[in-house]
């Protein structure tokens, strides 16, 4: 399960130092891939099965599949941590979410989004001004 938030430094190679709270998680193997909201997702290898099963089991003939699959896929990488817990985030991975030093590491429950620290903020900030709890009624809270 990840929770919580961590700040961590992408260095000039590239290489993010994955928590150590984490580590074990995503010792066999990880996936990236570029997010909905310029950011990076990080999958444990099971979890990027299962989406990624789910995303195949649906119509090559909708268009909007495709168009999906295309974002998802053809921006993953596979990657393992070396020992120091390091994975190396691709040029393209970096440049989409604007990552060039401090990013936060989020935890989302069955993934982790990697942002770039002041669009973290900017988006925690504007989760945090709402205070609309009607609309999650429905989760019984």
């Amino acid at each position: 399960m990840f929770l919580g938030e961590y700040t961590h430094t992408v260095d000039d190679k590239g290489r993010l130092t994955i928590p150590a709270k984490y580590r074990g998680l995503l010792a066999a193997g990880l996936v990236v891939t570029r997010g909905f909201d310029q950011n990076l997702m990080m999958f444990p290898l099971d979890g990027w099965q299962e989406l990624a099963n789910r995303i195949a089991q649906r119509p090559l003939s909708d268009e909007g599949m495709r168009a999906f699959r295309r974002r998802v896929f053809s921006g993953a990488v596979d990657l393992a941590p070396d020992r120091q817990g390091r994975i190396l985030l691709p040029p393209y991975l970096r440049q989409f979410a604007g990552i060039n030093g401090e990013v936060v590491i989020a935890g989302m429950f069955n993934y982790l989004e990697i942002w770039n620290s002041a669009d973290w903020q900017t988006v925690r900030a504007d989760i945090e001004s709402d205070g609309d709890a009607a609309r999650w009624e429905d989760l019984g809270i």
